[in-house]
């Protein structure tokens, strides 16, 4: 089928992209706030994952919705919706500090990130070749994480007590609103999206869900579980800001190396690849007996945690046209919220463990490589091209 005549004119990225710096130091910010804050609010510690993977329902729940929503009121309006949810859920933490109004806040908090991920996601890719893809998700992955590693530096600043590191946040977010709302051209045309149909998901490359599922299953416990993690290590409790963001630093230094190699390698070798190294970092945090040893191997984890999502979701959109682009966003979404509910739950079993969220990471990662390697060895012998992956 051809493409519509309207994607053949570029869309304009600034608006996503600037919008989507300043979420992403707010959320970097807050998603290890809300972990160290628990006790501040007399609240249970033990709430920490159950936090952490209601919200990722809501991503799940979210993933599911937000096609129907951006196909109706286009994709800047989409954005300034989401964002805007996103901030009335962070007032509600601190109007009701109370365990069940803190579940529903961060549920709904994970619907508009969905919301948000979709919509910047299908808003740059929606580009006419397999390079600029590549180029415009790095920039993106870049934005996002090089925001988060931002936002984790304020935990020093601005401590994890009461009510104003919440009210920063949610100022960091309403100026991320500001760009879509004076930015109002250049979002891709609403009226051409296209489902993908339920024969067509089936025929996904099963590597790129199986990558979006692993990233979910390693950055939900990441974000959620381990700040506490590094802050209940006597060694590392007063750097857990520094590390979260050199954690959060290495996922962005890596996008650049992500978007050079996923149109020269396959896709499938690459993600085993990463996985390969990323267990080597989880292994060095064990080994580690300097700071220096530690931030090096801290930083090769998150970089390789961080470097699966993109990999996998430009594997999903290759062979793809424009006008289906956030139908498959929203399903590897999917794929990353389902690991992402899963994550933190499956790890906090060993978090009574010494060192159990490391081992649980190292495993995913292990466990990934050889899936991804044999699907890459299939792929060779069955005659297929490295960009296709």
């Amino acid at each position: 089928m051809a493409e519509p005549a309207a994607y053949n004119a570029p869309n304009n990225p600034l608006a996503p992209v600037i919008g989507l710096s300043f979420f992403a130091i707010a959320s970097g910010f807050l998603m290890s706030l809300i972990p160290l804050s628990l006790s501040a609010f007399k609240l249970d510690e033990n709430l920490a994952p159950w936090l952490a993977s209601i919200f990722y329902l809501g991503l799940l729940i979210g993933a599911t919705t937000i096609e129907r929503i951006v196909v109706k009121v286009g994709h800047r309006f989409a954005f300034i919706l989401f964002l805007s949810l996103l901030i009335l859920s962070v007032l509600a933490q601190l109007a009701l500090p109370n365990a069940i109004s803190w579940l529903i806040a961060r549920f709904i908090a994970g619907i508009a990130v969905a919301g948000v991920f979709v919509v910047v996601e299908s808003w740059l890719l929606m580009t006419n070749t397999a390079k600029s893809r590549a180029k415009r998700l790095g920039l993106y992955m870049t934005s996002l994480y090089g925001g988060s590693a931002v936002g984790q530096l304020a935990i020093g600043p601005l401590g994890t007590q009461g009510a104003t590191p919440y009210l920063f946040v949610a100022a960091l977010l309403c100026f991320a609103i500001l760009a879509p709302l004076l930015i109002t051209k250049g979002q891709p045309e609403k009226q051409q999206l296209q489902k993908l149909y339920l024969k067509e998901i089936k025929n996904l490359s099963h590597p790129a869900m199986l990558g979006c599922l692993a990233s979910g299953l390693l950055l939900g416990p990441i974000y959620g579980l381990m700040p506490v993690y590094i802050a209940s290590q006597a060694e590392q409790a007063q750097y857990t800001g520094t590390l979260m963001a050199v954690i959060i630093l290495g996922g962005m230094l890596v996008q650049p190396l992500v978007s050079y190699l996923s149109t020269r390698l396959e896709k499938s070798l690459l993600m085993g690849m990463f996985c390969l190294v990323g267990a080597a970092g989880a292994i060095g945090i064990l080994q580690a007996n300097t700071l220096a040893g530690l931030i090096i191997s801290y930083l090769i984890l998150g970089a390789c945690s961080f470097a699966l999502y993109p990999i996998a979701i430009t594997l999903a959109c290759d062979s793809l046209p424009m006008a289906k682009i956030v139908s498959a966003t929203e399903i590897m979404l999917l794929s990353y919220s389902i690991g992402s509910v899963f994550g933190p739950m499956l790890s906090a079993h060993l978090s009574n463990a010494p060192n159990g969220i490391v081992f649980y990471l190292a495993g995913c990662l292990i466990s990934t490589c050889i899936y991804m390697f044999i699907k890459s060895i299939t792929n060779i012998h069955a005659g297929k091209t490295p960009v296709a992956g």
